[in-house]
């Protein structure tokens, strides 16, 4: 699933080629949406920011009108000068919007929405996000009390996934930062104290802000070295699902605790 890092990037790229610039077409190629007119109610309209809340990306139309989209596990955001080869099939887009020079393409959905500027504030799903470690206004506080509102058995490794505590964070981030701060993510969260909470995502921020700002691939120490030595104690690596969700966590027995 793309983390908060990938989807700032992409809300990045996107704005820089579509705000201010003149939309010639918008397309909704999947059936899902093939009665939905969005082409007929965008007309005509410009996009004047475009940005994201942890793994959220909205495309802000004048005219009170935004487009919602959520990656989940395979979707991808492609911005391409226009003629330049996609990078995955057209039969996979389900938006496309076009300037003169380029074109942004939205993958493998599956969730995109238009809805009122007034709805993506007060809409249940978005009005219960946490505060997004990417955000200028990212607040601490804030996080630690979800987290101490959430149930104090859960693994702070699972409690980290839910972005109802904090925004952005996904399961290679969670691996990295446990280990960043030798906090187990089996540990459970009653357990956790407060300064190691804020360890773990103080020790990934800074990583996931580059990322992005820059793109790229997500530098891993321990995610996904199941079977290697411990970079710092040399103990092998385990790792095994958790939660609900069963994602892999990755983590050294030895130092992590």
């Amino acid at each position: 699933m793309p983390e908060g890092d990938t989807i700032h990037h992409a809300a990045k790229r996107v704005a820089a080629v579509l705000v201010g610039s003149e939309i010639r077409s918008i397309e909704t190629p999947h059936p899902r949406h093939g009665t939905d007119r969005w082409p007929e109610r965008l007309g005509g309209r410009d996009v004047r920011s475009v940005d994201a809340h942890g793994k959220h990306l909205f495309l802000r139309f004048d005219g009170d009108l935004t487009l919602h989209s959520h990656l989940r596990m395979g979707g991808a955001w492609g911005v391409y000068g226009r003629g330049e080869r996609w990078h995955r099939s057209p039969r996979r887009a389900w938006l496309v919007i076009r300037t003169d020079d380029h074109e942004v393409v939205q993958f493998d959905g599956p969730v995109l929405e238009l809805m009122t500027e007034g709805r993506t504030r007060f809409d249940r799903r978005l009005a219960a996000l946490g505060p997004d470690l990417l955000r200028d206004d990212f607040s601490e506080g804030d996080f630690l009390r979800r987290l101490r509102d959430d149930d104090g058995t859960r693994g702070i490794g699972d409690a980290l996934l839910d972005q109802r505590n904090i925004a952005g964070i996904g399961n290679i981030w969670k691996n990295e930062g446990c280990f960043i701060a030798s906090v187990s993510p089996w540990r459970r969260v009653v357990d956790v104290s407060d300064e190691e909470a804020l360890a773990i995502v103080r020790g990934i921020q800074p990583g996931m802000k580059r990322s992005a700002e820059r793109g790229g691939r997500i530098p891993r120490t321990i995610h996904e070295r199941a079977g290697m030595p411990c970079p710092r104690c040399g103990t092998k690596i385990r790792t095994r699902g958790q939660g609900d969700d069963n994602r892999n966590a990755f983590w050294c027995p030895g130092c992590q605790r």
